[in-house]
């Protein structure tokens, strides 16, 4: 693989870590089992049939327990580390062709990006409780499982959009978060104000 393609697909993968830690390795698993995706030497186990039942079951119970009132925000406290450790395995696992400082190098930018991701996604579930007593939260796990499986597919079918979609995500959340933060917007005038 062609070592932009490569980090296309590697950071791809890490973003969609962020927001879901399982449902990007489980498609690689799959993709690796199909001969679709190759895998650096060491990373071979992400392509056997036992890392595919794993990230399956890991990915079975992570799903339902996001929709789980005050479970869902817990998990947001383990979930954070593990998916910049997930966003860091599943990058320097596509990285074929990087000689191995560039290669590690890139995969802690991967852990970076997957940590942007679910930093926002956290923050997103922290509001939604506020305004909404927890009853919204069902709407941004769902959002998140099906970016998450959106964003893992695309970099693995389509690396280079993928790049520019992550710059894009990139952005926005640098936005939202401070947004979130704040709670500031701008008006037209150009001063900031409280929302």
């Amino acid at each position: 693989m062609d070592a932009f393609l490569s980090l296309g697909v590697g950071l791809g993968l890490s973003a969609a870590c962020g927001f879901r830690v399982f449902v990007p390795l489980l498609v690689a698993s799959i993709a690796a089992q199909a001969g679709y995706l190759p895998l650096s030497p060491g990373f071979e186990w992400i392509g056997t049939r036992e890392a595919l039942v794993a990230f399956a079951t890991a990915t079975l119970l992570e799903v339902i327990a996001y929709y789980i009132p005050w479970l869902d925000n817990v998990l947001d406290a383990i979930a954070t580390p593990a998916a910049v450790i997930a966003g860091i395995v599943v990058s320097a696992s596509v990285f074929t062709d990087l000689p191995p400082l560039l290669k590690w190098g890139a995969a802690l930018i991967g852990g970076g990006v997957a940590g942007i991701t679910q930093g926002t996604s956290v923050l997103l579930r922290l509001k939604s409780a506020l305004f909404t007593g927890g009853l919204g939260n069902p709407l941004v796990s769902t959002a998140e499982l099906i970016a998450a499986l959106v964003v893992a597919l695309l970099a693995i079918l389509l690396p280079l959009a993928c790049l520019v979609l992550i710059a894009g995500l990139c952005i926005a959340a640098f936005r939202l978060t401070g947004r979130l933060v704040f709670g500031r917007h701008r008006n037209r005038g150009g001063a900031s104000s409280p929302s």
